[in-house]
């Protein structure tokens, strides 16, 4: 009989309401779906928690990095502009502190786990099959490897997410309402520092549901992006 591991209960969940999302977003009550984001945010990030086989205090000194740094560059970006461009966030994700969803915190530490661990997987297997191949033992990963292509996807997820949490009043930019060239240099800048964070904090790095919700959460995005009016 087979037995279905947490990472296939988590991603069969997390299938299943991306699902239900994206054709209420699409082909339904609009409203109610838009909603319904922050309960989203929340189940993934509760999914991945439940997920992570380590949860030391070097994960929980990631997880607090990602959330303030996260947070902060926001606050700033959004009074001032010196980061990621002019742009004010609506009601979407609730609760704001200095104009910022508290939830923006969250969002950070999901993309930057996700991306962290997606390319640390990746690597890793092109590593160990490398040393098959060798017959030598696997050598460790080389930061910027990790780093410099961690944050190159974390901001390919922005640059898919960004007009659709445009169109889903996520936040609006200013001006012409275009989405500046400035705002994916903040992002890479950002996600270099916390992909940093997450090299070099010492926790279990193995999670196939991140890199599985990742994906599902690019394909929900990319849907979006090509069929939302």
């Amino acid at each position: 009989m087979n037995r279905f591991t947490k990472q296939d209960i988590a991603t069969a969940i997390a299938v299943f309401f991306h699902a239900v999302g994206l054709t209420g977003l699409l082909y339904y009550d609009k409203a109610f779906f838009i909603a319904a984001t922050p309960f989203n945010l929340l189940l993934s990030f509760a999914l991945l928690l439940w997920t992570q086989k380590e949860k030391n205090s070097q994960f929980v000194l990631f997880f607090l990095a990602c959330f303030v740094v996260g947070f902060l560059a926001e606050v700033i970006g959004v009074n001032t502009g010196m980061l990621f461009g002019e742009y004010a966030y609506g009601n979407v994700l609730g609760y704001k502190i200095l104009q910022v969803p508290v939830l923006i915190g969250v969002n950070w530490f999901l993309i930057i786990y996700c991306c962290g661990i997606s390319i640390h997987t990746l690597l890793m297997k092109a590593v160990n099959r490398l040393a098959a191949g060798t017959g030598e033992p696997p050598k460790t990963l080389k930061a910027l490897s990790v780093i410099i292509d961690g944050a190159t996807l974390a901001v390919f997820f922005d640059w898919i997410m960004e007009p659709v949490a445009v169109k889903l009043g996520y936040w609006t930019w200013g001006g012409d309402g275009s989405i500046p060239f400035f705002n994916y240099l903040c992002w890479l800048g950002v996600s270099l520092l916390l992909l940093a964070v997450f090299h070099f904090t010492k926790f279990s790095k193995q999670n196939k549901f991140a890199v599985n919700l990742l994906l599902i959460q690019m394909m929900f995005f990319l849907l979006l992006r090509t069929f939302l009016k």
